[in-house]
């Protein structure tokens, strides 16, 4: 069996695709590994907060209130008064009914799928939506209709052909991970009232950033009441840890009582939710952070664009560079590092084959003199590998 094991990692070795972890040490906008300073462009950490002071000071209160441990899962003895205060929180800023708090983005959109839907339902997924929600779907034992990557004529096609009887639900990302582009969603609640689906909708890149008040994209669409299942993370912008379900009242209680990786996971450490409360509190107070990064991403879009890169349909602050052979993309990353910049290369599996790229990501604690420094650096990179003239 070693063997086998053995073998299949130096298959992927050969196709560029192993990957292997790397110790760092993160301040702000830079990053340190292996003694080196390096500008970071690969950072979910979109608006800057998760080295806020608030946020810091809100952990360690928490700890000293509550403890280090939750101690056992929320249907035990894990329920501590932080989980109220922030679901109450996250209730009175997306504008659902109820909410739920849950370990991660993965664990939330495998246990709605999974408890949601099941072997007399049918799941309708974009073929480019998040790993999580293609292990949802098949561990919810549905089935699963890909319809073609924000295709809206192939995704009505697909429900038409389906038994009108059946539970149908239509699950997409907002914000796609490695492409920056944005789901339809206007169409999509179209499309879900039209054919009585249950709309689903993965909020984790956009979350603190679109909305009025950091909503979300589906709030920014001016969609959000006609979403059934709204599911965020705190991971990402709000510079925390965590996840959230929002919904109708009935929704959440059927979760309670049937989400597996829900009722059977440690709950959240205290410190994770003074810091998830206090998180929500800044996201709605300081929206220059988001009118900053927007404008930051927009910049960087059009500059790469000029300079004649290929960076797909992207239209926020998720931007891919896009070089389609592995070893390339590996290259260029390489090269970026040796310029001061550090810029993931991101393969297949995540992506398509022949799509490999490099995946920026934007931070609102970054600066345009900062972004015009980078972008230099990127061209002069691009000019050598001839990618660009």
């Amino acid at each position: 069996m070693w063997e086998e094991l053995q073998a299949h990692i130096e298959q992927l070795e050969k196709k560029a695709q192993k990957r292997t972890l790397v110790n760092v040490e993160s301040d702000r906008c830079f990053i340190r590994i292996d003694g080196q300073h390096l500008f970071n462009f690969s950072s979910n950490n979109y608006l800057g907060l998760a080295h806020d002071e608030r946020l810091i000071q809100a952990s360690m209160e928490a700890t000293r209130k509550y403890g280090v441990g939750a101690t056992a899962s929320r249907l035990v003895v894990g329920n501590h008064p932080l989980y109220e205060q922030a679901e109450d929180a996250l209730i009175r800023w997306k504008g659902y009914e109820a909410a739920l708090i849950v370990n991660s983005g993965y664990t939330a959109n495998v246990g709605i799928l999974s408890s949601l839907a099941g072997r007399d339902a049918v799941i309708f997924s974009d073929k480019w939506n998040h790993a999580s929600i293609v292990d949802g779907a098949i561990l919810s034992r549905a089935e699963v209709k890909r319809y073609r990557h924000a295709d809206i004529d192939h995704l009505e096609t697909l429900l038409k052909k389906t038994d009108k009887h059946k539970r149908k639900l239509i699950v997409t990302d907002t914000i796609f991970s490695m492409d920056g582009d944005v789901a339809p969603l206007r169409e999509l609640v179209s499309l879900k009232e039209a054919y009585g689906a249950i709309l689903v909708v993965d909020e984790a890149h956009a979350s603190g950033v679109y909305g009025k008040n950091g909503e979300g994209m589906a709030h920014e669409c001016q969609v959000a009441q006609h979403v059934d299942v709204h599911m965020g993370t705190f991971s990402k912008a709000l510079g925390a840890y965590g996840a959230y379900v929002a919904g109708k009242r009935v929704f959440i209680d059927y979760l309670i009582n049937t989400m597996r990786p829900f009722i059977f996971t440690t709950a959240l450490p205290p410190s994770v939710l003074g810091t998830i409360y206090a998180a929500i509190d800044v996201v709605q107070k300081e929206p220059t952070r988001r009118y900053h990064l927007r404008a930051l991403s927009d910049h960087f879009r059009t500059r790469l664009q000029q300079a004649g890169f290929h960076i797909g349909e992207s239209t926020t602050h998720i931007v891919p560079l896009i070089v389609g052979d592995n070893e390339r993309a590996l290259a260029f990353s390489a090269r970026l590092r040796e310029r001061g910049i550090v810029a993931v290369a991101i393969r297949p599996p995540t992506v398509p084959e022949g799509t490999a790229r490099i995946r920026f990501s934007l931070m609102a604690t970054m600066t345009k003199e900062q972004i015009d420094w980078a972008l230099e650096h990127i061209c002069a990179v691009g000019k050598e590998m001839e990618l660009i003239a």
